[in-house]
């Protein structure tokens, strides 16, 4: 099923989600796909058609910092590089609180999240909190900004959101902090220069 990014969309979407199934969406970076991160059996379906590793846990996108610190713990060092950097293409590995979780998405004791900077990705977290996003690819192949394209090439999901052509040109940065030392796990849309300077 295709629908657009409006409010008909949006709320078909959610329900369908809330059901266990699987979107696929538009993101600031590039387009997703994505479950209710706490459904065992959603989240192994998008392993299954990403032909992913089990073993690389997904990220989790969060509506807001405030919701994302119901999950994961942020210091004050972490809270300032957030507040300056989300909503936006930033992703932080961060210590996990939320042991229902630690199930669900099969991982110990951290979590890769980030507040999406895109009008249509952020209504649906309104709805749902936390969203799996992950890009909408094989492993291993490109990330899509087309819609048709990704409509094309990916399948067995149960939603997709048409948000038109995204125009970024790369992914998230994903970083770590560990006493207020920033490593760099993937360098994209952010450089490690911008976010040394926040």
């Amino acid at each position: 099923m295709k629908v657009n990014c409006d409010n008909e969309g949006i709320k078909k979407t959610v329900q369908i989600i809330n059901q266990g199934g699987i979107a696929v969406f538009p993101t600031d970076t590039v387009y997703g796909i994505g479950c209710n991160p706490y459904n065992k059996d959603s989240v192994k379906k998008i392993y299954e058609i990403k032909s992913r590793n089990i073993l690389k846990p997904f990220p989790v996108l969060a509506y807001s910092k405030e919701i994302a610190e119901k999950i994961a713990f942020f210091d004050e060092f972490t809270k300032k590089i957030v507040e300056r950097f989300w909503p936006g293409p930033l992703t932080i590995i961060l210590k996990l609180t939320d042991k229902n979780l630690k199930e669900s998405l099969n991982v110990t004791n951290k979590i890769a999240i980030r507040v999406p900077n895109h009008k249509c990705t952020l209504e649906l977290l309104k709805e749902c909190n936390f969203l799996v996003g992950t890009s909408a690819n094989i492993s291993g192949y490109s990330s899509f900004t087309n819609p048709d394209e990704c409509f094309k090439n990916i399948q067995n999901y149960d939603v997709f959101v048409d948000g038109g052509i995204i125009t970024s040109k790369t992914e998230s940065t994903i970083i770590e902090i560990e006493n207020e030392e920033i490593k760099i796990i993937r360098e994209g849309s952010i450089s490690h220069n911008e976010i040394i300077r926040s």
